[in-house]
């Protein structure tokens, strides 16, 4: 038999002396035999003995097809990944020096990040002494925004960290 690895004992495997066992189809709940007897349950039927519950007492042991458990453990496990949705985070960076239209233009990209449903990282990036006038930064963040009001939400407020001030930006839910 293959011996495939998911995280359970099977069969020669369990080392306990008493077990708890469970029939494949819910049958012989509560019963509890030595060892060897649940494996000779389990080679009559042609099933795998599977250690469920190592840790209750006596250890919990299921009389199983074991490649089949696996085989529809993995496709449950691939139904819920494909229902998963994976956001990106696009970052659009500003100066403090940034003049209207550049800011226009940023916007416009943002959005199209925005409404392919991708979050955005807007940071405006000092450098020297602008560090000084942080309060343009946020001036700027929130002209960005109000560019985008119709399609945004703001995640995270703006917020200076060392010389960047960053603001996160996500997709108004249409409902």
């Amino acid at each position: 038999m293959k011996n495939i690895k998911k995280g359970f004992l099977l069969n020669d495997k369990i080392t306990a002396k008493k077990v708890r066992v469970v029939s494949n189809n819910g049958g012989n709940k509560d019963e509890i035999v030595p060892l060897e007897k649940a494996l000779k349950l389990a080679e009559e039927q042609n099933l795998d003995l599977v250690l469920i519950s190592p840790r209750a007492n006596p250890p919990v042991c299921k009389i199983m097809n074991y490649g089949k458990f696996i085989y529809e453990q993995s496709k449950k496990e691939k139904k819920a990944r494909k229902k998963q949705k994976v956001i990106n985070i696009k970052e659009v960076r500003l100066s403090p020096t940034i003049e209207e239209h550049d800011i226009d233009i940023k916007a416009k990209n943002a959005k199209k990040f925005l409404l392919t449903g991708d979050k955005v990282k807007v940071t405006v990036r000092f450098r020297g002494r602008e560090a000084g006038h942080s309060f343009m930064g946020r001036k700027i963040l929130n002209n960005f925004y109000s560019k985008l009001e119709d399609v945004s939400l703001i995640e995270k407020q703006p917020k200076l960290e060392g010389r960047n001030m960053t603001m996160t930006l996500w997709t108004k839910k249409n409902n």
